[in-house]
């Protein structure tokens, strides 16, 4: 039996309880939230068949829970040059984030975990000293980890592209990429996709230099909306943008040189951030969690062990996502560049922009894209 306090009601963090008390009901645990209860920021997220099969294994019976009102879709869709290029043989499962929290906060609280809102944690030393285990998933702007930063070493990239979030009552059934040559020069891009019956995620992306170009440095909150309003009217169906703080952020790329410091170790994104242009954050923070319970299962006297046998399991992956990230980063930054291929080419060229799927991947899951493809390019080979 161990006393574990876990920091941050998040997707890590609830998951990572809930597992825990399953695989021994006799672990004490209790989640400190600093904020109120059902005050999320965002809309709706994503997981891939991929991601859910984690899910699945780690726990059938939760699995059907967590699954039972998701949006799916088996393609994806780019827009490019007012075309619409569909590639299938991608399946995608949509929900809202309030929603997940909210079945994974009841789950936990089921089996008797303590969730604590509006509280937060101010002396972590001496929290540290009154349990077994200190898991630290209090998000990007992890508090814990500023605090202990001599020792975990974290290390942030700011990338240079601008971002916002909206929600729209417009449903982009599949997970959609929307790219816009605007007026000013430069290239507006939407990461759309529906997440319930009738809500949209909507994430509007440009780079810096058309932002300071078209004004929206000097903008307010609704004066952006309605600007991205008329960017995408040929997209959005008469419907408007709906904000939820919807303010412009850069992408920060957070990774750890050290993940552990005495009992505390470090999950979800305070460990590792994953940017959203692959759609994986949540999907690799479930996956630390399945990885750290695991690891305490296997270890459960011994918390150096555990906390190494989580490592070795978690740190190769990582990095291979955020070294995937960046690189699909990197193309997003200079789509520009880009804009002038065809629909079907530049549908390509951005599903192979991680280095990650082959044309022979493309070929397995969509044949007749790739078809496509081979009949525009002739000479392609492999």
């Amino acid at each position: 039996m161990m006393k574990i306090a876990v920091i941050g009601a998040g997707p890590a963090g609830l998951y990572f309880s809930l597992l825990a008390k399953k695989h021994n009901p006799k672990h004490e645990i209790k989640v400190y939230e600093q904020n109120l209860r059902g005050a999320t920021y965002g809309w709706g997220v994503v997981f891939s068949d991929v991601g859910l099969s984690f899910l699945k294994e780690a726990d059938p019976e939760f699995f059907k829970e967590f699954t039972a009102h998701h949006e799916c879709c088996d393609y994806m869709e780019i827009v490019h040059q007012d075309t619409r290029v569909q590639v299938h043989g991608n399946h995608f499962s949509r929900t809202a984030r309030i929603d997940m929290l909210n079945t994974l906060n009841a789950a936990c609280e089921r089996l008797g975990i303590d969730v604590v809102y509006e509280q937060r944690i101010t002396d972590i030393e001496a929290l540290s000293q009154q349990v077994d285990l200190v898991v630290a998933a209090d998000g990007g702007n992890s508090a814990i980890r500023t605090q202990y930063a001599a020792h975990f070493q974290p290390q942030f990239e700011r990338r240079r592209n601008k971002f916002v979030w909206y929600g729209t009552r417009q449903r982009f059934h599949p997970v959609s990429l929307i790219f816009r040559s605007h007026e000013s020069g430069g290239v507006f891009i939407a990461h759309a996709y529906q997440y319930s019956p009738e809500l949209s995620t909507f994430l509007v992306e440009v780079d810096p230099e058309t932002w300071d170009k078209c004004g929206l440095d000097k903008m307010s909150e609704e004066e952006s909306k309605d600007f991205c309003e008329k960017v995408f009217a040929p997209d959005l169906g008469g419907n408007e943008l709906l904000t939820n703080r919807s303010l412009w952020f850069e992408a920060n790329i957070v990774r750890n040189e050290n993940w552990t410091y005495d009992n505390i170790v470090l999950l979800g994104d305070a460990l590792r951030t994953v940017h959203f242009s692959l759609g994986s954050g949540t999907r690799m923070a479930m996956q630390d969690a399945i990885a750290l319970n695991n690891a305490i299962a296997e270890h459960p006297s011994d918390l150096k062990q555990a906390f190494a046998a989580f490592e070795a399991q978690r740190r190769t992956a990582s990095s291979s996502f955020q070294t995937a990230a960046a690189k699909s980063l990197d193309w997003y930054e200079n789509v520009a560049t880009r804009m002038d291929l065809d629909p079907i080419s530049f549908t390509y060229d951005y599903m192979r922009r991680t280095d990650k799927v082959s044309h022979q991947d493309l070929k397995e899951k969509d044949p007749h894209f790739i078809a496509a493809y081979e009949q525009l390019h002739p000479d392609f080979k492999q």
